[in-house]
């Protein structure tokens, strides 16, 4: 305790004689000091003139009115008293420049960390981070509003270090409201800035704010997940990679959602090679509305445990409002937390057997399993959602 208050006391010491070494600082002292050697001399100099300054609360009066409001109260009779007077007016005027600079210097410096990414964020719950940038970032913007209408701008978090592109998209009066953190996002302070442990869910796409080599892109994609599921527990992790090559090295970092973007581009050109129309299709599919194309439910509770018939039969006297049924979404939501519900449960079970078949069940777990077109007796279970087919709402009618 005693080393502890030591420290506090030179750290408070080494503060104070760094504030008084800032040249503002030493300008306002000097004021401070010009203005009482006025007083002084407008005291003794006045106080038998007949001017009305007769005690030291006139003195004192005639200095305020003086140095704050720049004109006098009294008329001073000696030469004395009159350049006291004068070097009060200056100084006021001194004073009111330095104080209001250092406001306005305040408010820009404000200003331009906020445009800039480097000033604290409020404290937010259940945002949404967005990681790194590339050419076409505001396309993907655009997507991320479209396919998630719940979220506003000013509940989405934008870290990365292209502060300059950054500050022209937020020009755009639709993306003014956005949160952007400036920094490297596998740098631990940097995710703190962004809260990243009241986050709810985030998007790493791949990094081309710098001249990376696509090696060092998906290296610290990889490296971001694991910093970021290390921070926080339960956020629901979606990254992009270049190469499949890391791919299992996010799945060991138990992201909850890969995206191989030159996997998924070399098998559309692939199929659109056929000339069978493959690539209109999943255009549709892929829809640029959160209502129509591929979309994801929640399956009432009274049918965990029925069969995928029954689901169907359900999904079809409603399907104009969810579209078609094509299959089941496995142990959807946050990956880690399925797991860890998981693994209390087989802890709970006596049976040393049945506790080494759960934990290999955990261990083979994958998150958000499509599982198309299951027979029609398979038993619908817990933590699964429906994957429906629904076309636009005038194609509908």
């Amino acid at each position: 305790m005693a080393e502890k208050k030591q420290l506090k006391k030179i750290s408070f010491f080494r503060r104070l004689k760094l504030f008084l070494q800032e040249p503002i600082t030493l300008i306002c002292i000097g004021i401070v000091f010009l203005i009482f050697i006025a007083c002084i001399v407008i005291y003794h100099a006045e106080t038998k003139t007949g001017s009305g300054i007769e005690t030291k609360f006139d003195t004192f009066w005639f200095m305020c009115v003086a140095v704050f409001a720049n004109y006098f109260e009294y008329v001073c009779e000696s030469l004395p008293g009159r350049m006291a007077g004068w070097t009060m007016l200056m100084t006021g005027l001194v004073l009111f420049g330095v104080i209001t600079a250092k406001i306005t210097s305040l408010f820009v410096d404000i200003q331009m960390k906020n445009d800039k990414g480097l000033k604290k964020l409020n404290s937010m719950n259940d945002h949404f981070l967005i990681c790194g940038w590339r050419p076409g970032f505001d396309k993907i913007l655009d997507n991320v509003f479209i396919s998630n209408p719940d979220i506003s701008p000013d509940q989405v978090v934008l870290i990365n270090e292209a502060t300059e592109q950054i500050e022209l998209l937020r020009t755009n009066k639709k993306y003014k409201d956005l949160n952007y953190v400036s920094g490297d996002f596998t740098d631990e302070a940097v995710l703190n800035r962004a809260h990243i442990k009241t986050a709810s869910r985030a998007l790493v796409i791949s990094d081309k704010s710098k001249e990376y080599s696509p090696l060092e892109i998906d290296s610290r994609t990889v490296l971001a997940v694991l910093t970021m599921e290390t921070m926080s527990r339960g956020l629901y992790i979606v990254a992009e990679l270049i190469s499949e090559k890391f791919e299992k090295h996010l799945k060991m970092a138990h992201c909850d959602e890969i995206i191989l973007s030159q996997e998924y581009e070399r098998s559309l050109l692939a199929t659109a090679s056929s000339g069978q129309g493959y690539g209109n299709v999943i255009k549709s599919l892929i829809s640029d509305d959160s209502d129509s194309g591929i979309l994801i439910s929640e399956i009432p509770e009274s049918f965990v445990g029925k069969t995928y018939q029954e689901l169907k039969e359900y999904s079809l006297k409603s399907s104009k409002k969810n579209g078609i049924i094509v299959g089941l979404l496995l142990n959807s939501g946050n990956f880690h937390l399925r797991r860890m519900e998981a693994i209390r449960e087989a802890q709970k079970n006596p049976n040393i057997s049945a506790i080494i078949s759960s934990l290999q069940k955990v261990k083979n777990l994958v998150s958000n399993e499509p599982l198309l077109a299951p027979s029609n007796n398979f038993i619908v279970p817990k933590n699964a959602r429906a994957i429906y087919v629904r076309g636009k709402p005038n194609e509908n009618n």
